[in-house]
């Protein structure tokens, strides 16, 4: 590793960004190196320019992605090597307006029920059950499951904070049964080769998708869904949005109100202002020309 990437490590610690962001910030930058076969150093904002311009052209990469490469090279050389971009010539892409996928709760059963594995259930069910992100899940040790408060504390979560969210008495009852078949000592998943270590999130991905094509389900439904689903069935059944907002980690009320979008009108007992109108103010109209 250069000088310039061991810097680039130690001032993300120094920022407290995740351990995720460290890995994938890292990770970019290497795409960039290798899309232009040289060292991030001796690169300039041409460079970042063409590399972003070959994301959105050629791989068809999301606006998230492409944002995320952004950010890491905008970190790189304007945090480790001291040289302000000339961001006028590198816009970022314009925020995709796309509503999440959600599944209903009979899909989510299906999923569940094609998964031969207790260690993928148990995973599966801690996510949606407690509305956890990807890599939140897979790095939850066992301290953190609080079975006598009914909570799942999410240590060091996005944007480097802590919260708790709620634990489902069937998750916990899964978890029992699956902590008594594997016995896992530290991390609550461990991967399968090596304890010592989270299990990798590409797995979960992975085994989801897998289960979900076995369950026979055609929406294009990610791991990520099942957090989309638990904030959408929580506002079906009446909960505050706030406390969703909480649950989730949300800093922005905003974030969480897109779910308001998801929910049937039923669910939020809407009705049409032609239903809100007295007998007498409908009539008939007899004349037909």
């Amino acid at each position: 590793m250069s000088e310039y990437l061991e810097l680039m490590k130690q001032n993300m610690e120094l920022r407290g960004f995740s351990a995720n962001t460290h890995e994938t910030y890292l990770r970019y930058l290497k795409y960039f190196e290798d899309f232009h076969n040289q060292l991030a150093e001796n690169l300039n904002d041409t460079h970042i320019r063409e590399y972003l311009h070959y994301l959105i052209a050629t791989k068809n990469a999301s606006h998230s992605s492409v944002n995320i490469a952004y950010s890491a090279l905008k970190f790189f050389f304007e945090f480790t090597l001291k040289r302000p971009l000339a961001l006028q010539s590198i816009p970022r892409t314009k925020k995709e307006r796309r509503l999440p996928v959600v599944l209903s709760a009979d899909e989510i059963q299906q999923i569940l029920a094609s998964l031969s594995n207790l260690k993928h259930r148990a995973i599966v069910m801690t996510i949606y059950g407690g509305g956890l992100r990807l890599s939140e899940a897979a790095h939850l040790r066992i301290e953190d499951i609080d079975s006598s408060n009914m909570q799942i504390r999410v240590f060091r979560g996005k944007g480097n904070s802590t919260r708790y969210t709620i634990l489902s008495q069937k998750n916990l009852l899964m978890l029992r049964d699956y902590w008594k078949t594997y016995r896992p000592s530290s991390w609550l998943f461990p991967a399968a080769t090596n304890s010592n270590i989270p299990i990798n999130p590409r797995c979960i991905e992975a085994f989801f998708l897998t289960a979900r094509r076995k369950a026979g389900i055609i929406k294009p439904a990610s791991i990520h869904s099942l957090r989309h689903s638990f904030a959408t069935h929580l506002l079906e059944n009446g909960v505050n949005i706030r406390v969703i907002q909480q649950l989730l980690g949300h800093k922005d009320i905003n974030t969480t109100c897109r779910y308001l979008h998801l929910v049937s009108p039923k669910f939020l007992q809407i009705s049409s202002p032609l239903d809100l109108w007295k007998d007498d103010n409908h009539r008939e109209d007899t004349n037909h020309g």
